[in-house]
Order: C-alpha cells, then structure tokens, then sequence
C-alpha cells in the first residue's frame, strides 16, 4: 500500500469516527431514534444523504436498541437524471430500498417563471411524496441529510428575508401529526461531509434542476458564513451553541414570552446585585475637573441629587 492511500484510509477512518460521534450524540440528545423505529433514509444522491445512510448503516450494527433502516430516493424525472446509478449503489448495501417516480420537475417548470428560485416548490412537492409514501410503508422516522450548516444558514435566511427567528429543528412532527422527521447530521460540519464523501467515493448526481441558478439567496448566506469562519474562526460554532441556548424572556417576541402578565414586587426584599452588601465601589465621574471620583464602602453615600442653573 502506498504511503498516499494508507494516508487517506486514515483520514477516512478519523473523519468516519467523528461523525459517527456527532450522530450518535445528536440521536441521544433529541430521541431520535428508538427500539422498534422504522427510519426512512431519504437518499437524495447527493453527499449529504449518502453519508447520513453510511453512518446510520455503521450505527446500527453498534447500538443497543433494534430499528430498520429503509432507503428510499424519489426520481423527480429531472432531464438527465442517471436512473442507474442509486440502485447500482444501493445494491452493494445491506439496506431495503424503494426508488419513487413521480415527475415533479414537469410541475416545478410550469409553475416558475425562468430565472426564479425553484427550491421552495421543489422541496414542497418533494416533501408531500415522501411524507405519503412513509405513511405506506409505516415508517415511524423519516431521516433528512440536513446538517448543522444548513441549519445555521435557514436561520438567517428566515431572518433577512422572512422576518422569522426560524430554522430547521433537529427533530420535527409534521403540521398533521402524522409523521416525524428527524435530521441526524445536525451536529456535523459541512466541510467534514464533503471530505467524508469524496474520500468514500459517493457516487454523486447532482441536482440539474436548481443547482444551475445563480444568485441563489442561500449561496449568499453560505457563502458570508464562510467568510466569517475565516475572518471569525469559532464564530459559527458560537451561533449554533446560541441556537441551543434561547431565552424568551431576553427577546422581543410576544408570542413566546408573555411580556404583558409582568408585574414587579413592590415589597420584595432587595437581593443579589441590588442587595446593599453587594453593591460595589461607586465610580462617578467629575466633570469639572475632567477626572473620576471613587467613593468606597466606607465613604458611600445615599442620596445623589442633580440640579441644574
């Protein structure tokens, strides 16, 4: 073996550790998966699916509860589209698969002017066929290659075209209750996928249909979430911790916070940082004679009045 492939199988192997972590720990961290589940693992064909089945496949075999995987790609009839190339891969896996037809690109061009972004219909249509046929075949979990950049780049979309503190949630119940989705790689990196991906040999398709437009808000959002991981390293790590760590009352949304039933407690005693015997030395400062005056617990004072000429 060449001292370049030993290399690589390397590399491999610790990228494949961990996402197999980030996996399983996001899996722990919202229930995702539990004894008896039937997961449908949507394959796309694209690098984000294929590492979700990969390491949903290596779970499997390591966890201590017993749930079926079931794969499962929907052919939206896209001019082009290799038909032979899923199945061909799908075949060398130990995994039951469906492919789906139905021709929702037909519908998608019909429906959007040239030049508009197609993704929203697209995913739409895409979502319905799915959540039907999930139903059908009683899939209690339906997996989704999202992960955490994707995540982070749908909240500030929402946020500069919505107006909408909104994202994609690691775990969602659809709007009639009948099926629950679930995003396994919600922790992994982006970057990490891609190499993952290229050094497994994933037998990429790409998406023809809305993978040509250009201008694309998201690309915009990605790529100032890649600038600032350069100029800013640790900040979008920041911005998912923040994500996980909400606080209504902090905000300014009504819905989530009831800010009118607030009323103070005029006869509360006074407590932590308003308490007496924790306020600290005042520092004032002394305009007249361009300097700070500061006063310690000894020489403290208890009225402070301001009077003007």
């Amino acid at each position: 073996m060449q001292q370049q492939d030993k290399l690589q199988i390397e590399r491999q192997n610790k990228l494949e550790k961990k996402l197999r972590h980030e996996v399983g720990r996001a899996i722990g961290d919202y229930q995702m998966i539990e004894e008896g589940d039937i997961v449908m693992c949507c394959l796309s064909g694209g690098k984000d699916s294929y590492a979700m089945l990969d390491i949903l496949l290596t779970l499997q075999k390591r966890a201590p509860i017993k749930f079926e995987i079931v794969a499962v790609n929907l052919d939206q009839k896209q001019p082009g589209f290799p038909e032979d190339i899923l199945p061909a891969y799908l075949d060398t896996l130990d995994v039951p698969y469906h492919i789906l037809e139905k021709d929702t690109y037909s519908i998608v061009k019909d429906k959007i002017p040239e030049g508009k972004t197609t993704c929203s219909l697209c995913s739409r249509l895409r979502r319905g066929t799915l959540y039907g046929f999930a139903q059908r075949l009683g899939a209690t979990k339906i997996a989704l290659g999202h992960h955490r950049d994707d995540i982070i780049e749908t909240l500030f979309l929402n946020m500069f075209f919505g107006g909408k503190m909104k994202a994609m949630p690691p775990k969602l119940l659809s709007d009639d209750g009948a099926n629950m989705v679930i995003r396994p790689l919600a922790y992994c990196k982006e970057k990490d996928i891609a190499e993952y991906a290229e050094l497994k040999k994933f037998p990429i398709i790409p998406c023809n249909l809305c993978g040509s437009q250009e201008n694309l808000k998201r690309g915009a959002v990605k790529d100032m979430l890649k600038q600032w991981d350069v100029d800013f390293p640790g900040r979008i790590e920041s911005i998912f911790t923040g994500m996980q760590n909400t606080s209504p009352s902090q905000g300014v949304d009504r819905n989530a916070f009831d800010f009118i039933a607030l009323e103070r407690n005029a006869n509360a005693p006074l407590t932590g940082e308003v308490a007496e015997s924790n306020l600290p030395a005042f520092d004032f400062l002394d305009t007249s004679n361009n300097g700070h005056i500061n006063l310690d617990v000894a020489t403290r004072i208890d009225v402070v009045s301001t009077y003007k000429p």
